[in-house]
């Protein structure tokens, strides 16, 4: 076995469930994100490279109320409605993240839950252009009172799963959701690029570097190959 071999050896998690952020994360919707929030932070004066740095992972309203801090957050909610609505009517490129679509099925009998900052319209609207299968248990924009990286949503998924939070493995791709899964107490999976820099727990490139394997006590063990 060469040293390299050695170093690169595969790290495996257990778990009793997965909690899955969506965009980034399973679904690669950069491009429409990107266009949007571009469009938006040009209407409004601020540099657009600034802004794509706080917008992956929040709730719209929250990206707002950091970028405008002085504006009132009703504004912010009512222009994330109109952002939302945008999002929703555009797919063109959204796709699947690598490895996504054999991920879901191998999970697709296990406790798993979709944890988004998206609303169930965008999130449904996604995860179709994606060609993926929707969970059924999700929780989306509207089942929360706080963005991440409050781990609200991450607790209300682990809960309605029925299973404690230090037993759940969070998929993640943003700084946001990677510190809000810390938050909940969870053991977090980087997905992609941007995951890197947030030192999540462990880290991929994407899901094709994971491989699920359910085991008769109901146990989860997955191996990450870097």
């Amino acid at each position: 076995m060469s040293a390299h071999t050695a170093t690169t050896a595969p790290a495996v998690l257990t778990a009793k469930a997965l909690l899955l952020d969506m965009d980034g994360t399973i679904v690669n919707s950069d491009a429409v994100v990107e266009r949007c929030w571009r469009d938006w932070a040009v209407s409004h004066g601020l540099d657009p490279e600034a802004a794509l740095k706080v917008v992956h992972g929040r709730q719209g309203y929250a990206t707002m109320a950091i970028l405008l801090p002085e504006r009132p957050m009703e504004q912010n909610h009512a222009e994330n409605a109109v952002m939302l609505a945008r999002e929703t009517a555009d797919t063109d490129g959204v796709i699947p993240v690598g490895g996504a679509p054999e991920f879901m099925a191998a999970i697709a009998d296990l406790p798993h839950a979709l944890v988004t900052s998206a609303d169930a319209a965008l999130a449904t609207t996604r995860m179709t252009a994606a060609g993926l299968p929707m969970p059924r248990v999700r929780v989306t924009a509207e089942s929360v009172s706080a963005s991440k990286p409050d781990p609200e949503g991450f607790l209300k998924g682990a809960a309605e799963l029925g299973v404690d939070p230090a037993q759940c493995v969070v998929f993640e791709d943003s700084g946001a959701g990677i510190a809000a899964g810390k938050a909940a107490g969870m053991r977090v999976i980087g997905v992609g690029p941007r995951a890197a820099a947030h030192t999540p727990h462990a880290h991929v490139p994407d899901l094709k570097s994971i491989h699920v394997h359910p085991a008769p006590d109901g146990n989860i063990h997955l191996t990450l190959h870097p």
